[in-house]
């Protein structure tokens, strides 16, 4: 009896025990079927900072084995290198990837376009286009004009690229090669009814329930069904790093930096011995290195900010009421806004920035070169050379050279000379005018009192 009482008290225990736990496995369901969506975004220019981004993201959610990659896009356009980069990380990845222009007014033009049409789901805002994908070939900003027979292999490359992904998506192959061929554009309705996108959301809430339980083909072939129920958006922001130089890069402070840099090696070449010029200096012309490097850069800008250097000097050195000064001004500003120019791109640096920097860098430039040549014209004020043009008295009477006396200046006694004449008496003022060792070769100023009485 009191084993069977004990039995039945160690099966309740047990069944009790697997109730709790089967509360506790329900409780913990609901988790369990969320979705993870990890979302990155494209936002202006497509760059190697913003690439390296993009593919660090995608490569971190397929570590992480998250239901989907959202890449909401709104560009441009942007270097073809980077460009590359992130299409090529859509089509490696094990994620399925949506991209999706967004927010309504945006757009995915040029490179946008590639990247686009190259995820698993395309899809766009009401309000937004895409297309306009021909290259464009420019050197230092500008846009050059090259032969018939390179740009059809340019016209061609990119399009059979294209074509490449495009047709095992499912997507209009003819279509979407008159974005680059004939620099097409398409709003939303267009590229939906062309077969170019996957459908148009309104929302990122409306775009998820369009894509839950949707069956898509991967880039193999294989197909896989979407559940995204209870989607956890997971935003994924730039690093420390990406953001540092993703600052840089802006048109605005590559600027800065590189008029700073300037100013900074400038002071530290024309004031040796400061050091924290020369420091400041070097690291922001570094950077501006790297900042130029990513930048199409103009080279009638970078001319122009060089001349205005000029310009302030030469109103240091020659003083014309200001007109110098003015026309340096003025082409550091016209410099400035010419510096950065691309056609994928109307960014470049801002007027504001422009003035707030040309204005008082010409100031102090200015300011330091004629305290430079101001310097130059100070008689030394150590060693022997302080000496000359100085007057004295004569201690000792000075007599017909080589003979030699003592004279007085800064109140040290000094052998002296003269340099022509009978001799110079005791009282008598003299001039120092060269310092040979030890010995001072003076000239008669003014007589002694007795003297001259």
């Amino acid at each position: 009896m009191a084993c069977s009482s004990l039995r039945r008290l160690f099966l309740c225990a047990c069944i009790f025990a697997g109730t709790s736990l089967g509360l506790t496995a329900r409780a913990a369901t609901p988790d369990s079927s969320s979705s993870s969506v990890v979302e990155l975004r494209i936002d202006g220019e497509i760059e190697p900072v913003l690439a390296e981004y993009i593919v660090n993201g995608i490569d971190q959610a397929n570590r992480d084995h998250a239901s989907l990659v959202l890449i909401t896009i709104s560009t441009p356009g942007g270097l073809d290198t980077s460009m590359r980069s992130i299409v090529q990380a859509i089509l490696l990845s094990h994620v399925p990837v949506v991209t999706y222009v967004n927010p309504t007014g945006s757009r995915a033009a040029s490179a946008g376009f590639f990247i686009l049409l190259s995820a698993d789901v395309a899809a766009m805002s009401p309000g937004t286009d895409t297309g306009a994908a021909s290259p464009i070939m420019e050197i230092g900003g500008q846009v050059v004009q090259i032969d018939e027979t390179l740009r059809k292999k340019i016209l061609n490359e990119a399009t059979a690229y294209l074509r490449s992904y495009v047709s095992k998506r499912g997507r209009n192959v003819d279509l979407a090669a008159t974005a680059v061929t004939d620099a097409k554009a398409f709003s939303e309705k267009e590229a939906l009814d062309g077969k170019l996108i996957d459908l148009v959301a309104s929302s990122p809430e409306d775009l998820f329930s369009k894509l839950n339980g949707r069956t898509i083909t991967r880039l193999d072939g294989s197909t896989t069904q979407l559940a995204l129920t209870n989607p956890v958006i997971v935003a994924v922001d730039m690093t420390a790093r990406e953001k540092l130089l993703s600052r840089i890069v802006q048109p605005d402070v590559f600027f800065i930096l590189l008029i700073v840099g300037v100013l900074g090696l400038y002071t530290e070449f024309t004031h040796p011995g400061m050091f924290a010029p020369g420091v400041i200096g070097g690291i922001a012309a570094l950077l501006a290195l790297f900042a130029m490097h990513m930048l199409p850069v103009s080279l009638t800008g970078l001319l122009l900010i060089a001349m205005a250097l000029g310009l302030f000097i030469l109103e240091a050195k020659y003083p014309t009421h200001g007109v110098l000064g003015v026309g340096g001004a003025i082409s550091m500003v016209l410099g400035a806004l010419m510096l950065i120019q691309s056609p994928w791109t109307g960014m470049g640096v801002s007027l504001s920035a422009a003035l707030g920097v040309a204005i008082p860098f010409a100031v102090i430039v200015i300011f330091l070169m004629r305290a430079v040549l101001r310097s130059r014209s100070w008689k030394q004020s150590a060693g022997k050379e302080e000496l000359l043009k100085e007057e004295g008295e004569v201690i000792e009477p000075i007599g017909a050279a080589p003979a030699t006396g003592l004279v007085r200046v800064h109140g040290e006694l000094w052998r002296a000379a003269a340099q022509a004449g009978d001799g110079i008496p005791k009282g008598a003022r003299v001039r120092v005018k060269k310092v040979e060792g030890l010995t001072l070769q003076v000239e008669l100023v003014a007589p002694s009192r007795s003297a001259a009485s």
